[in-house]
């Protein structure tokens, strides 16, 4: 006989999120919401969708609301996450190496992987679904070949299968990377970037596979907390701007419908705000965000600009994205389509620039569970000379006296310290400011950000995407 499953939550492995309850019969000729978090899941592979941007739309048009539409994001969030870990119970179980699979099928034996190790479904119904759903995505034939996997995935929990999978060699990484399903180079990456708190890469690991809290934005001058509050929103931690949105829809708030408000992690609002918080002599008129899009942060400090009587310039290179921005910023900001690296204003033109580089995005693997499996390490090699570029730019873009953000929502350090660090090796015109003091000062219990000068946020501690933030000012050239 098979041990009990485990129903114990919260130890951050693939899946161990709050469960949702378990399915409800519709009647339906077809369970639209396994299909659903399939069709998304299949997106991500095929076509780089993102499963954040995705999956709410899907759910719209297929009229999927309340415990359908929580199952569904269960289904699509939980499997991209544990992807790792069940293929390697799946590896066992299969008589097919995994990379014999059909793609379509192997996506379907993920998803019914998940559905028996964690969560609170049935063990039968869930074999029986997916098997369902691979014979309507597959056929009959393959249908019988996912029952078979699967009845044998259901003869242990989660906790059993990690005994037997997880790598008795190999070291550290090797178990850490099985048991929290990230890929090992990414393991390494962040233990690294956790410095002489590396100890706590297990936490940091665990809190990446735990479903984020929606936490919202109010924009300066078009919205209030107080807004978000009276629709159902509760107090955020830090941010005088956040609240955070229990459950529910955020579109289902006026407020976020109309655009004066939306959703934004609460470090990306902090980040922006520690660059409007750095006092500057003379003149504050012109603000610039050099990497706009999609437009969260330009938001933030297109009101906070007006508020002083400044005025924002957002600039992205992608068309589509600069049209984002314009959507987020109303007619409180100018928005060009440029590439910060072959400026269209002249050198010294603004007082505040915020740059917020491309990255690997390792620090927003809650929100973005696909990313770890989309990168590999040579991506980090790949950016590294856009992120200085883009940062030698932006210095040569602010007036003496001004002040760059440099921003990454990534703490890997090659993205981090060790850009910021080269390209201001051999200037003596800047000046590292304190970033974990100016941010301290915006929120009195904010802890936990680093020594400095550099300031980086942690899921773990912070319950926030993992942001890194360098506060610049520049001074004059030597001899000027």
């Amino acid at each position: 006989m098979p041990p009990a499953r485990n129903r114990r939550g919260g130890h951050g492995r693939p899946g161990r999120t709050r469960r949702p309850p378990g399915p409800r019969r519709t009647g339906r000729p077809e369970d639209l919401v396994r299909r659903t978090a399939f069709d998304v899941i299949r997106a991500v592979e095929t076509r780089d969708a993102y499963a954040n941007l995705l999956l709410p739309s899907r759910l719209r048009d297929r009229g999927l609301t309340g415990r359908d539409a929580a199952l569904a994001t269960e289904l699509t969030y939980g499997t991209l996450r544990g992807r790792g870990t069940y293929d390697a119970v799946l590896a066992l179980c299969s008589d097919r190496e995994l990379r014999r699979i059909d793609p379509p099928l192997l996506d379907v034996l993920r998803l019914g992987a998940h559905q028996i190790l964690a969560t609170r479904i049935p063990p039968h119904a869930a074999v029986g679904t997916a098997v369902d759903l691979a014979r309507s995505v597959a056929g009959p034939g393959q249908a019988k070949f996912a029952n078979a996997v699967l009845r044998k995935v259901a003869t242990r929990d989660l906790d059993g299968w990690l005994a037997i999978v997880v790598p008795d060699h190999g070291g550290e990484t090797a178990r850490l990377a099985v048991a929290h399903s990230h890929p090992a180079w990414i393991v390494s990456a962040l233990r690294d970037a956790l410095g002489p708190d590396r100890g706590e890469i297990e936490d940091l690991l665990e809190a990446d596979n735990r479903r984020p809290r929606v936490t919202l934005v109010a924009r300066p001058g078009r919205a209030a907390v107080a807004d978000l509050l009276e629709a159902g929103a509760e107090p955020a931690s830090y941010s005088p701007y956040a609240a955070v949105l229990p459950e529910g829809d955020p579109a289902a708030i006026d407020a976020v419908r109309d655009g004066r408000a939306a959703v934004q992690d609460e470090a990306s609002q902090l980040v922006a705000l520690a660059l409007a918080a750095v006092p500057v002599e003379g003149r504050d008129e012109r603000w610039a965000d050099l990497c706009a899009g999609p437009g969260g942060k330009a938001g933030l400090l297109a009101g906070l600009a007006a508020g002083r009587g400044a005025r924002l310039l957002a600039a992205d290179v992608q068309p589509q994205r600069a049209t984002l921005v314009r959507r987020a910023v109303d007619d409180r900001a100018g928005v060009v389509v440029a590439d910060g690296r072959v400026p269209a204003w002249r050198p010294g033109t603004f007082d505040r620039v915020l740059l917020d580089v491309p990255c690997t995005g390792l620090g927003a693997l809650r929100r973005r569970p696909e990313a770890r499996w989309r990168r590999g390490p040579e991506s980090v090699a790949e950016l590294g000379p856009l992120q200085r570029d883009l940062l030698r730019h932006a210095l040569d873009a602010v007036r003496p006296g001004g002040v760059v953000a440099y921003v990454t929502c990534s703490p890997h350090i090659a993205e981090t310290r060790v850009v910021v660090d080269d390209v201001l090796r051999g200037r003596e015109d800047v000046e590292r400011l304190g970033s974990p003091a100016v941010l301290a000062g915006l929120a009195p219990g904010l802890t936990g950000l680093g020594d400095g000068p550099y300031a980086q946020f942690w899921p773990h501690r912070h319950g926030t995407d993992a942001m890194f933030l360098a506060l610049l000012r520049k001074g004059d050239a030597p001899g000027g």
